[in-house]
């Protein structure tokens, strides 16, 4: 037999290592900072460019996508080299990656903070990025796909099958998620609207987190915890059952994030089924990666690179029985618009995500660079930190959750809301923001200790750039199956039957959910009384969008009578046919404004009150924890586009009248001197082509084509 001597590209697994460290840092930092601002809003310093609204998604991008991601590609270059016998397809194609994925970050960083967002959770990034994503997505497939061909081994480990799966789900994910008409460079609108575009978003957003934050550190799990504690993993059959169940029933789920709201109640009743389903190889994965370390667990209290994984796959089995909990109605009754969502989130991300990054980069560096980890001590000192961080972050939450959410819901023994007030219930919670901040911090020193461990480590070692390593030349496999040999082993030698069966696996969920809403028209009745957003209404909308204002408030009344009696008539599918993006929301840290517009009493607010309420919450509210925009009420609005928007709009089927385009600029002037009379009549003067004016027009809008003015 011949054997090919031949080297492992560690530069490309230093290169992903350095940036998973880096970003990791600035987006704990950047979330820290988002956690101060909802006890300090003053920590915004009345700039647009770190308010809340803006910093959030800046936070998650650069956790999901900077931190995890470059996680991600880290573990596949080092682990797919070793489980396949051969060095990656193509070096060009590895460094193309990694300063495109680079790059993105950088371009998707100061996209975000200037305002340039489509609002869709996990998917902010304008049209430019997207197709920037997808173009890098690809040469990270081909690179991979590449390397499991020319592999020197007769069958793909089972951590290859995850990688797999990530590569084709997240490629169908984000391309149909983010078709969009662009108006300009960075701005466009969703191809979708209303309860479509919230099917799509949710589809993707819940997916997103199972093919990017899940499957691939599952492929991780499979090859690296083994390898830290030098025994085989538990179950070969289990990891196939693991596997398939779970590719084939996470897709399914999405629409338990739209729970009460106007998504079809199948699509809803779908969307619970497969997420309580989930449970089992949710936890069969976890068992199998736990059952791992039987026999070894007295060197897991020795080894802090074993507690760092132990707790992370602990984290993983919390997360998806807790996510399956919430998607039950009576459940998701009290946790959904609460922050129990951001503390499930953080299980995820703190414990999961990042507990599973430090103990691979623990167990990798060292490796790479030909030497041992600098101190032990100081890695068990931040997995402690670590671990009571994600502790005093949650579990303040959970319980701040449950306390508001009750106090929406009660009623007095006379049938009115004991707390008709909707800062009466944020200023409840305050207590439990303090102790996130206390866990956040505690969390980030320790990530600080592990960055100066791992710094130390790598001064004291010697980099193996090319590592050496030789292994039999491949012999040329058959297509058929082997006499003997079961289906799945035979599949296993043929990657690109995999693939493809793999995409046929998640292709069926998505297509039996999302197609429907487009082809039966019942699904989404319309309602004659909805009409299109005027010019000016247009424009408030784009600027709501841009400040980030969905990030803390939602626009969906859900069927209880606590929220009917608090916000007015509950909200139907008809509503939202000409919004594109929609902007339901998926937290309430200020109260839902689907009625803002509506004539009701308290309900009701004057242009005057919203014109105060954006110089300084603080005015009207003296207790409010929003931020101010005091820019609104200076800054001119772009008029520029308002052309190209209309021409948009149309063609995404909005029935604005023929020839509108030419007269929406002085219909927008008409419509803004309104509102600046309304305004003068409250005591405040401002002139027609001011920010401030346009949102003013939006806020009134919202709810009032169906609810009495």
């Amino acid at each position: 037999m011949e054997i090919e001597k031949f080297y492992y590209d560690n530069r490309i697994v230093k290169y992903f290592a350095y940036a998973t460290i880096f970003w990791g840092i600035i987006g704990m930092l950047v979330g820290l900072l988002a956690a101060l601002q909802l006890v300090w809003p003053a920590l915004s310093f009345d700039l647009a460019y770190t308010t809340f609204g803006r910093i959030r998604p800046v936070h998650t991008n650069a956790v999901i996508f900077a931190f995890v991601g470059n996680g991600i590609f880290m573990g596949i270059y080092y682990s797919l080299q070793r489980l396949t016998k051969a060095r990656m397809f193509s070096d060009m194609l590895s460094y193309i990656h990694f300063w495109g994925w680079q790059l993105i970050i950088v371009a998707a960083a100061t996209t975000l903070v200037l305002g340039f967002t489509t609002s869709k959770e996990y998917a902010e990034l304008e049209w430019p990025l997207d197709i920037a994503i997808a173009i890098i997505w690809v040469v990270f497939g081909w690179n991979m796909m590449g390397t499991i061909i020319k592999r020197r081994t007769g069958h793909i480990y089972v951590a290859i099958w995850f990688y797999i799966a990530t590569f084709v789900t997240v490629a169908i994910l984000h391309i149909v998620n983010s078709f969009a008409i662009p108006v300009t460079f960075w701005k466009s609108y969703s191809l979708y609207a209303g309860v479509q575009d919230a099917l799509v978003q949710w589809w993707y957003g819940h997916n997103a987190v199972a093919f990017f934050l899940t499957t691939p550190y599952l492929g991780l799990m499979y090859y690296f915890l083994p390898k830290a504690a030098n025994r085989p993993i538990y179950s070969y059959k289990l990891s196939i059952i693991h596997f398939w169940a779970l590719i084939f029933l996470y897709i399914w789920a999405g629409p338990h994030h739209l729970l009460y709201s106007s998504l079809p109640d199948w699509t809803q009743a779908l969307g619970v089924i497969f997420s309580i389903m989930l449970i089992a190889p949710s936890w069969g994965g976890m068992l199998n990666g736990l059952l791992t370390l039987r026999g070894a667990w007295d060197r897991v209290r020795e080894d802090p690179i074993l507690k760092f994984l132990v707790v992370a796959v602990t984290a993983y089995g919390l997360s998806t029985f807790e996510g399956p909990m919430m998607s039950l109605k009576s459940v998701n009754a009290i946790t959904h618009f609460t922050d129990w969502t951001i503390a499930h989130v953080h299980i995820g991300a703190l414990g999961w995500n990042g507990f599973m990054t430090f103990g691979i980069i623990y167990w990798l560096i060292p490796r790479i660079f030909d030497t041992k980890l600098y101190s032990k001590k100081l890695a068990n000192t931040h997995f402690w930190l670590g671990t009571l961080g994600i502790l005093f972050y949650a579990i303040p939450l959970y319980w701040g959750a449950v306390t508001q959410a009750l106090m929406w819901k009660e009623f007095t023994a006379d049938g009115f809301l004991k707390y008709p007030n909707f800062l009466e219930t944020v200023t409840q919670i305050i207590p439990m923001y303090h102790a996130r901040i206390l866990g956040g911090t505690l969390y980030i020193t320790g990530a600080l200790l592990f960055v100066y461990n791992i710094f130390r480590t790598v001064k004291s070692g010697n980099f193996v750039k090319e590592e050496a390593a030789e292994a039999p030349a491949r012999e040329k496999i058959g297509l058929k199956r082997q006499q003997g040999e079961g289906f799945h082993r035979w599949l296993e030698r043929r990657p690109i039957q995999f693939m493809l069966l793999a995409l046929l696996a998640i292709l069926i969920g998505g297509v039996i959910e999302v197609v429907p809403t487009y082809l039966i028209k019942s699904n989404i009745p319309t309602i004659s009384s909805v009409k299109p957003y005027t010019p000016l209404e247009l424009e408030g909308r784009d600027i709501y969008i841009r400040e980030g204002c969905y990030t803390c408030h939602s626009q969906m009344v859900r069927p209880f009578r606590s929220e009917t009696e608090r916000y007015g008539e509950y909200s139907k599918a008809g509503e939202f046919v000409y919004d594109h993006p929609f902007q339901w929301g998926s937290k309430r840290t200020g109260p839902d404004l689907s009625r803002e517009g509506v004539v009701t009493g308290k309900m009701y607010k004057p242009a005057s009150w919203h014109y105060n309420h954006m110089k300084d919450p603080r005015l009207v509210s003296p207790q409010s924890i929003m931020p101010a925009y005091p820019w609104l009420l200076t800054n001119d609005l772009d008029l520029s586009s308002i052309d190209k928007k209309i021409r948009v709009m149309q063609k995404l089927g909005v029935p604005y009248p023929e020839g509108f385009v030419d007269i929406a600029k002085d219909d927008l002037l008409k419509q803004a001197d309104l509102i600046v009379e309304n305004l003068r009549n409250g005591g405040v003067e401002t002139q027609n082509n001011k920010e401030i004016v346009a949102l003013i027009a939006y806020l009134h809008r919202l709810g009032a084509d169906i609810s009495k003015k």
